[in-house]
């Protein structure tokens, strides 16, 4: 057998493995979390657009709820202001949330175009449309960060309605209170809560590390299936510190509020979500509900 007929079969044996996971999740939601250095990364950029893409053409209703950090502070330095933060979370201040806003939406329209460059009806929207996100002010450790929300409603209807007339919806994360002042929200905590409001099958967090240790420094701790409650052991033994914590307390509040797998995956894997999702072997750590009976070819 010649190289090339070997480089076909390859091809059709990845085919094969995938089917059954089409098969499993066809008109099923999957909400992606999509923010970290694989936004930043234009290659690793059209590797995610294209992965969402295709989970959209082949039967699957994704939406993507996106962040847009590292863009903001680029801005934020552009116009001569000096970001402060308290205890590790910016103060988000009116012209800084103003410009948070129009980089949110830069990014969110760009991401629009990448998905119709690829032949997929795309709407971009923030959590203002239709009152898709309310949200309260939110303190850290009782101090003022300003113009940062904590989400408390979701109003889900208007992604239901994109979802049924075949546009896949990216979500800016930023939402109004009850005086319609306008809030940032952490992109984690958007993606968590409107994941749990569509009834997803799937909330897939990119991020930049593998998934999730026992002990950060040593590689062979890696944790590729955790429960709830293996995951809540974890948090309570202090295993877990800096910016995974939160993550993960999004990860199991998901499980415990119905949403079937949460995935942590690294976002600078070029097609992780495909990867995790369409075949047997996966990249990165899914969370699952207790007492669950894990289908084989999960």
């Amino acid at each position: 057998m010649d190289k090339d007929m070997e480089s076909v079969l390859k091809k059709a044996e990845v085919l094969v493995e995938a089917l059954p996971y089409i098969q499993k999740f066809n008109k099923k939601i999957i909400v992606v979390k999509y923010g970290g250095s694989a936004m930043s990364n234009e290659e690793l950029q059209k590797n995610v657009i294209t992965d969402v893409t295709l989970l959209k053409l082949v039967g699957l209703k994704p939406i993507i709820v996106h962040g847009g950090g590292k863009a903001i502070s680029s801005w934020v330095t552009k116009v001569g202001k000096e970001a402060q933060f308290v205890n590790g979370l910016r103060v988000t201040d009116k012209e800084t949330m103003e410009i948070a806003e129009m980089v949110l939406g830069r990014v969110n329209k760009q991401l629009v175009t990448m998905v119709q460059e690829l032949g997929v009806k795309a709407i971009g929207i923030s959590g203002k449309d239709s009152g898709l996100l309310h949200v309260t002010k939110k303190y850290s450790e009782g101090q003022d960060i300003g113009f940062v929300g904590e989400v408390d409603k979701v109003d889900p209807q208007v992604l239901f309605d994109l979802l049924d007339n075949d546009y896949l919806p990216i979500v800016a994360p930023i939402g109004l209170d009850d005086n319609f002042d306008t809030y940032n929200i952490n992109a984690d905590d958007a993606a968590c809560a409107i994941a749990k409001a569509v009834g997803a099958d799937k909330l897939a967090f990119l991020t930049d590390i593998e998934g999730v240790y026992k002990d950060i420094n040593d590689k062979s701790t890696f944790i590729s299936r955790l429960t709830c409650s293996e995951a809540d052991a974890l948090i309570a033994g202090g295993n877990i510190g800096g910016g995974m914590l939160p993550k993960l307390n999004n990860c199991t509040d998901a499980i415990k509020e119905g949403v079937n797998r949460v995935h942590i995956l690294d976002g600078r894997i070029p097609h992780c979500i495909l990867l995790e999702i369409f075949t047997n072997k996966g990249v990165g750590t899914m969370f699952m509900p207790d007492n669950d009976d894990l289908a084989e070819n999960e």
